[in-house]
């Protein structure tokens, strides 16, 4: 699949199955992508959390809220410090949302190409989640993702619905 398909392809789902974990090695090869996002400056300042313990997944399904979350076996986190990531002189705009959302996308891709389900999630309360990772203070998370495969009754969805580029791009 070339990576357009694989962009076209890759769906946010929300019917995970608990009894199928992702397994280490493709976990890793996941994590791989990830680790190879560029970031401004090549900072990387970036750390990739895995909760997967039971302990820590009920921490981090209270920070979000919503029932689908619980059938996610493992859920991951990019978190950051600011301290480490690239700011810009002109105007101090910091590169760090940027640079973990890059990551994060990273993962998301290399993810579905694995077969492993995500779902981007920043809906979810920051001062909990903190704590739920146990995240020292200069660090911040700007989205999670559940990973795991979808229930074996999960239906795709049809084609996305996207606006045309006509209506996005301009050619200057």
């Amino acid at each position: 699949m070339n990576v357009l398909e694989q962009i076209a392809h890759r769906e946010s789902i929300r019917n995970y199955d608990p009894d199928r974990p992702v397994d280490r090695a493709t976990l890793e090869r996941i994590l791989e992508a990830g680790r190879l996002a560029p970031s401004a400056a090549n900072r990387q300042p970036w750390e990739f959390l895995v909760v997967q313990s039971p302990e820590g997944l009920e921490k981090v399904r209270r920070c979000y809220g919503r029932a689908w979350l619980s059938g996610a076996p493992q859920v991951l986190a990019v978190a950051g410090n600011k301290a480490e990531a690239w700011v810009r002189d002109y105007d101090g705009y910091c590169a760090l949302e940027t640079d973990l959302t890059i990551a994060m996308d990273h993962m998301i891709l290399a993810a579905d190409h694995e077969g492993v389900s995500t779902c981007w999630i920043a809906n979810f309360d920051p001062a909990l989640l903190r704590e739920a990772l146990a995240l020292t203070p200069g660090q911040e998370v700007f989205a999670i993702t559940p990973l795991g495969y979808p229930k074996p009754d999960y239906v795709k969805k049809s084609a996305k619905q996207r606006k045309a580029l006509s209506e996005i791009v301009r050619y200057l």
